[in-house]
């Protein structure tokens, strides 16, 4: 009999964590979900019968506590997937550095150290995935947006980084690159219209995608993907 997967989403949320969440159950996995305010996660951690686990993930020891306790409570994990990010919008000229610093942190720091506590468990395993969300701005920075382009071009570079030394040891190490907007129903109804059919990212189907990175074969692995509607422009 296999052994049953474990995987761990980091920076977890109602959108697209939820999603991941729900087609790993499917596919027989336990889930762990991870999250500043782990109360926001009650709805799907039932829905799902996994478990929430407290976690800043720029902090160190969040970091290594959350991977002891999924450890210890289900198992060493398979599948790892980092979806944390923050951003801050303002002119260059008006922007708060500190809170660019933080969005920074979260976005790129946190991931590293993410990728730093899975590779440490997966290595000695000799196996497992380590999955990585980016952004439009992971390949163009937009005006007003400077923290958000620094944070997911420096996981960007993070992921390439990894990629090259971890999947020589068969660990697998991609970046999803989600260019264009996540359908989500609380958005303003007139905004849902205004992108047309299926203008939106369905994000039970970009959860697919992120299934078929952790399936592929390791003769023909992917380091990296885009996903775009097929109106987005770019």
């Amino acid at each position: 009999m296999a052994e049953q997967e474990i995987a761990v989403i980091v920076g977890a949320g109602p959108g697209l964590s939820a999603s991941l969440a729900r087609l790993f159950t499917k596919q027989g996995m336990k889930v762990a979900l991870a999250a500043r305010d782990n109360g926001k996660l009650d709805g799907i951690v039932e829905e799902i019968a996994g478990r929430a686990y407290p976690c800043d993930a720029v902090i160190p020891k969040d970091v290594d506590d959350l991977f002891n306790s999924v450890a210890r409570d289900m198992g060493e994990p398979n599948l790892v997937v980092y979806n944390a990010s923050r951003r801050v919008h303002g002119s260059i000229t008006k922007v708060d550095p500190e809170e660019v610093l933080n969005a920074i942190l979260v976005t790129c720091y946190g991931g590293f150290l993410v990728g730093q506590a899975a590779a440490k468990r997966m290595v000695p395993a000799g196996k497992g995935t380590i999955l990585f969300t980016g952004a439009s701005a992971s390949i163009k920075g937009f005006p007003n947006s400077a923290s958000f382009a620094m944070g997911k071009m420096g996981l960007t570079g993070l992921v390439q980084s990894l990629a090259r030394e971890l999947q020589p040891q068969n660990v697998h190490v991609a970046q999803v690159v989600i260019d264009g907007g996540i359908y989500q129903p609380t958005r303003d109804p007139e905004r849902l219209k205004s992108r047309g059919a299926d203008g939106w990212l369905d994000p039970d189907a970009i959860a697919q995608t992120y299934l078929n990175l952790h399936r592929q074969h390791r003769s023909a692995w992917a380091s990296y993907i885009e996903l775009r509607p097929w109106s987005e422009k770019f």
